[in-house]
């Protein structure tokens, strides 16, 4: 079983990030929020390829899946005052 907040490290260490946040209770199945700046001007499927790249091979083995949502800062600013 997998932990979130290896995840998390992984996300961190492969990819500037303001913010980054991993749920998930089963060890495989999580969903997430990573805030990064190089996400600008990047589609959202080339922002999630961008973190799945972080996670290399454990992604469909040990990690089954992960649901995520990726924002720029200031689009995270943004959803943070709605």
């Amino acid at each position: 079983m997998f932990q979130a907040n290896e995840i998390k490290r992984l996300i961190e260490a492969g990819l500037p990030c303001e913010y980054v946040a991993i749920e998930g209770d089963d060890g495989v199945h999580f969903s997430g929020i990573v805030v990064s700046a190089s996400f600008a001007g990047k589609m959202r499927v080339r922002q999630h390829q961008a973190v799945y790249a972080t996670l290399g091979a454990l992604m469909g083995n040990e990690i089954h899946a992960l649901q995520l949502q990726t924002y720029t800062p200031e689009q995270w600013q943004a959803a943070q005052q709605a």
